[in-house]
């Protein structure tokens, strides 16, 4: 579904690159798991989506569940359990017990959105996405991200590379041009909060980047932003308020795909802010995103 909040120590910790140990094997079978479980999900909320849903209202007027989020999650959940019954599962619509990653004998936590972008699946808008992530010890090591209105399926493993379909991705790296000169040409995605508050806050924000660079782009699915950051699709990708099942698999495919991938604000411990750019647009952006007052609103 959409964004809720995360801390910036929780992103930081999840973003964190590290190749110590081999696990490579471990990593393929946690990423075959999540591929049945999307298989089945994308067959259950695409192929046979329903005509008209039962809606209901989460935190906002904007913020709102069907019962095909309920559905998916659920079917994702029995995927998961048949093959790792131990496995801690957080979702975004049943989450999870807050004992229960203490209490398992797993090192394995997944971070599930069951359809990421509801907004664009009630409108049947493209932009939706199964959304599946497994992390040990508080790192993303194997990700998922089913787009089925393009038939795209995003998919990475820690140090494994990223992949679209069978095609192995990478951002836009321009070479004939300054990161700067980068900067001025850039197609950057967002999202906005369900608050109406911070959605004003944020609306001053785009138009003062608006002019500093080609274009903005709001599609509605944090997962399918970064994984089009992955493809170079877009240039970047920035965002507050998410929590862990909207960035967890995306943000992963991004970085194996050889993204830079990290916090809105360097500066700061607390801010919620994720971005995702090609290495070279990275730094300016990031900079010109703190000068506005991006990771504040």
């Amino acid at each position: 579904m959409e964004h809720h909040s995360a801390t910036g120590t929780a992103i930081r910790e999840q973003l964190a690159v590290t190749h110590t140990t081999d696990h490579s094997e471990l990593y393929q079978d946690l990423l075959h798991i999540a591929s049945v479980a999307a298989q089945g999900a994308v067959e259950l909320i695409y192929t046979n989506r329903p005509s008209s849903f039962q809606i209901e209202q989460k935190s906002s007027a904007t913020d709102h569940v069907t019962e095909m989020d309920l559905a998916s999650e659920d079917l994702i959940r029995r995927v998961i359990a048949a093959h790792r019954p131990e496995d801690v599962v957080i979702g975004e619509e049943a989450q999870a017990d807050p004992g229960s990653q203490q209490e398992s004998d797993s090192e394995v936590v997944w971070f599930v959105d069951p359809i990421d972008g509801t907004t664009n699946y009630v409108y049947d808008l493209p932009g939706y996405a199964v959304s599946i992530a497994a992390q040990i010890d508080g790192q993303t090591v194997a990700g998922l991200v089913a787009d089925p209105s393009h038939g795209r399926t995003f998919t990475a493993t820690r140090g494994g590379g990223a992949f679209c379909n069978v095609e192995q991705m990478q951002p836009n790296r321009p070479t004939d041009r300054s990161s700067e000169e980068f900067l001025a040409t850039a197609l950057v995605a967002t999202g906005f909060s369900y608050s109406a508050e911070r959605r004003a806050r944020q609306g001053k924000v785009i138009a003062e980047l608006l002019p500093k660079i080609r274009d903005i782009r709001r599609m509605g699915s944090a997962a399918v932003d970064l994984c089009s950051v992955a493809g170079g699709r877009v240039d970047a990708y920035f965002e507050v308020g998410l929590s862990a099942w909207d960035f967890a698999a995306g943000a992963l495919i991004a970085t194996e795909a050889g993204a830079q991938v990290g916090s809105l604000d360097p500066g700061s411990t607390e801010t919620e802010g994720i971005l995702a750019a090609s290495p070279l647009l990275f730094g300016p952006l990031q900079e010109l995103l703190c000068m506005l007052g991006a990771a504040q609103v």
